[in-house]
């Protein structure tokens, strides 16, 4: 077991170093072998750790002394517990397609070998983030991701929005991470230790003010990596990187890091109400705050991501309600359907040669068979669509929602649910029905390769399936028992499924049906008409909800145009005039005295002899003033 954990990580890294090294003088076109063969046997390599998990091991491993600075100690360690199985199952899986998909997508690209090594790496940071037994190494690799993700969405950096996007990425997460780190430095100073058992076993001697800090610090690390408001815009703007990356770490994998935290440190989050209440609140608004702006998009990648920030907010409903297996059961399903919808959108976008406006789609129904029906599948999983895996862990979160007391949360919820439906089948419509509103564009349109088009239908297959697997029982089946060992210090104790439980989940169903139809009235049945009336009759908030809100515009105004004029101002004045102005008014002066006593240095000896009279003359004055 102990081999397992440590090839895990260490076969991308080895990977990242010999492709980034040697890919382009001597893999080139070929460079994908050795990054998907690495992946790969990571990917067995967890499966294995999962089966041993399931049958009751956990290892917690202490590898060797990291940082030992006085009372500071770290260890690099590893820990294999439940809830690292998730994650492995999650990351691994979804990586192991994106990196076979990327052999299609990214075929020709000038960057092919520097992309699969840019991957490697992100997998590696991934794997230590999940398996790390400390909050220290939770933070390093926490970091390592955040710089994969740059690196991933600036990877066509000639273009300018890409490397814009990969900077505002970067910045906004640092917002985050400042109060991440500060969280995770007032646990030391609070415990003296940084270790998982060692902070958890102390939780409940930690006063209720001091927690609350501890957890709302940590939660701003997760609302900035998992693009919670008001540090969303950051990943909406990273659909700039190439489609595989969008699926990788902006819907399934680095994204749900911020979820992972909150869940790993659920003893710590157990003790603080207050602390828990934010997270549910923040995740509730950010559900339908996002849910709003996706209803509306016209770009296919940017629906997918606000829907994905939609989805994450309610993975953050859960755990703030106290419903941890529920948000970790959306979180395993969320990964697998969401990574395949990016999948299938850059498969569409591929087909019509880099398109991406839905406004100039249609009718690709029939050209692209296996990519539509993937996507429908997709599709009705995240819509809750009975029998598919978002069905069973939406309904998870709304009945721990309602039953924990709830209600509220509950009810917003349901609205999301039902906007989630009409936003996921808006797209499928626009796409793939009617006529095509780009003859050019459909004329040339074709099927992806099947290096894209396989990774599709295995995605597709857990999509529909895994709820069944992980859910049944309802509100009390094998993913809430088989993580119920992590979230016991949370002390929530099972729900039966009762009537009201099968009432919530009845309605929770044909809200999700409700939502497909409407989507259907609008885009099938009256498409030239019933959306324009609509968006008519909606006047501010739809120009609103299109306009993002103005988020953006707002940070400018409000943040970014204060602080370059501060900039701006600290150069003229402080810069230039103080200090510059000290400097060279210096040399100024001193070139002053010199031009002023250049003239004595004429280079003639009587003159120089007179100076010397004059010097003795005076000295030989000072010298009868002062002794007479």
């Amino acid at each position: 077991m102990k081999a397992a954990v440590l090839l895990i990580p260490l076969l991308p890294l080895a990977s990242f170093i010999i492709t980034g090294l040697f890919g382009k003088r001597f893999f080139k076109e070929k460079s994908h072998y050795l990054s998907v063969g690495a992946v790969a046997v990571s990917w067995l390599l967890s499966m294995y750790l999962i089966v041993e998990v399931e049958r009751g091991e956990e290892l917690h491993w202490q590898v060797y002394s990291w940082i030992a600075a006085g009372s500071f100690k770290v260890d690099i360690g590893f820990l294999v517990d439940q809830l690292t199985a998730v994650m492995l199952l999650v990351v691994s899986t979804v990586g192991l397609m994106v990196h076979v998909y990327s052999i299609g997508y990214m075929k020709g690209d000038g960057g092919y070998y520097r992309f699969f090594a840019y991957l490697n790496l992100f997998m590696f940071s991934m794997f230590m983030l999940i398996l790390g037994n400390n909050f220290l190494m939770l933070y390093v690799f926490w970091e390592a991701v955040g710089l994969c993700s740059y690196l991933l969405i600036s990877f066509w950096y000639t273009k300018k929005s890409a490397a814009n996007a990969g900077t505002k990425a970067f910045l906004v997460n640092r917002v985050g991470d400042f109060g991440f780190g500060l969280g995770i430095m007032l646990i030391f100073v609070t415990l003296g230790t940084l270790s998982y058992s060692g902070v958890f076993e102390a939780a409940g001697t930690i006063g209720t003010g001091t927690m609350t800090a501890i957890c709302l610090l940590l939660f701003m690390g997760a609302m900035g990596k998992s693009a919670q408001f008001p540090l969303h815009v950051w990943l909406p703007d990273a659909m700039e990187g190439p489609t595989p990356v969008s699926s990788l770490i902006h819907a399934a994998t680095m994204v749900n890091a911020g979820v992972y935290m909150v869940a790993r440190s659920n003893p710590l989050f157990a003790e603080s109400h207050t602390a828990m209440f934010v997270v549910a609140l923040v995740g509730t608004f950010t559900a339908i705050f996002a849910a709003s702006i996706g209803l509306v998009q016209n770009d296919i990648k940017k629906v997918l991501a606000y829907s994905t920030v939609s989805q994450l907010g309610y993975m953050f409903m859960a755990l703030g309600v106290g419903a941890w297996g529920a948000g970790m059961f959306h979180l395993i399903a969320h990964g697998f359907f969401k990574g395949l919808l990016f999948l299938c959108s850059g498969s569409v976008i591929h087909a019509l040669s880099g398109e991406q406006d839905m406004r100039k789609m249609g009718g690709l129904k029939n050209k692209t068979k296996i990519t539509y029906w993937t996507f429908v599948i997709g599709a009705l999983a995240i819509s809750g669509f009975p029998g598919l895996a978002g069905f069973w862990s939406k309904d998870s979160i709304l009945a721990g929602s309602f039953n924990h007391g709830y209600w509220y949360f509950w009810a917003v919820g349901l609205i999301v649910a039902f906007m989630t439906a009409f936003y996921m089948f808006r797209l499928i419509f626009m796409t793939f029905h009617g006529k095509p509103r780009d003859e050019k564009a459909f004329a040339h349109a074709h099927e992806s390769p099947r290096s894209m088009t396989m990774p599709l239908i295995l995605l597709a297959i857990p999509s529909a399936l895994i709820g069944l697997a992980l859910g049944l029982p309802p509100e009390d089946g094998h993913i809430d028992k088989f993580l119920e060992p992590v979230f016991e210090a949370a002390g929530i104790a099972p729900h039966a499924f009762g009537a009201v439980d099968l009432g919530l989940m009845a309605l929770s169903a044909l809200v999700g049906i409700g939502g497909i139809l409407l989507a259907w009235q609008f885009y099938v049945k009256r498409p030239d008409d019933l959306p324009a009336k609509a968006g008519a009759r909606a006047g501010f908030l739809y120009k609103a909800a299109l306009n993002k809100y103005w988020i953006d515009e707002f940070y400018f105004a409000a943040v970014i145009n204060p602080v370059m004029a501060l900039g701006r101002g600290l150069w003229r004045w402080v810069d230039m005039a103080m200090i510059d102005g000290f400097v060279n008014g210096s040399a100024r002066f001193f070139h002053g005295v010199g031009m002023a006593l250049k003239p004595t240095q004429s280079g003639k000896i009587q003159a120089y002899l007179f100076s010397m009279f004059l010097g003795f003359l005076a000295l030989l004055v000072a010298y009868l003033i002062l002794t007479v």
